[in-house]
């Protein structure tokens, strides 16, 4: 995909574990970032704030409870979306829930502020790694820059 009559590049090796370090990089820096699910055949978006690396794998964190996380178990592809006043993040991915404590704590202890709501023996807590990611950094002065982890 073009943007502004730009080609794509891509960002070295795909794989690096680099390329994940600067996406996640880019959704902490952004604080809020926007997640899209399927409920049916109606689109929901609404904002998400964690992003950590764990174990090689970038993960999100939610609560079983809530419809983001029933929409995720009936359909795990989802989308990703955060601006940072210059350049926008573009991701699509398969969401994995991952139930080990372990991550859930790591998550939790990552953002602290959470513990009000999650614990990690709660059964609420939710994370999911990003499985077969695509992202593109794009802005209006640079060709979009693919990466895909």
């Amino acid at each position: 995909m073009t943007s502004c009559g730009n080609s794509p590049k891509q960002d070295g090796d795909l794989h690096n574990p680099e390329n994940m370090q600067r996406v996640r990089d880019f959704l902490k820096k952004t604080g809020v970032y926007f997640l899209a699910t399927e409920d049916g055949d109606q689109p929901q978006v609404r904002p998400f704030g964690t992003a950590e690396i764990f174990e090689g794998k970038l993960y999100i964190q939610t609560g079983h409870v809530k419809n983001v996380a029933k929409q995720i178990a009936a359909n795990p592809k989802a989308a990703i979306c955060a601006f940072d006043g210059s350049e926008w993040l573009r991701i699509t991915a398969t969401l994995v829930e991952d139930p080990r404590v372990e991550i859930k704590k790591a998550m939790l202890d990552a953002y602290p502020d959470l513990r009000a709501m999650y614990d990690e023996n709660d059964g609420n807590t939710a994370v999911y790694y990003l499985k077969d990611a695509k992202a593109t950094i794009s802005a209006f002065t640079h060709a979009p820059i693919e990466i895909d982890f």
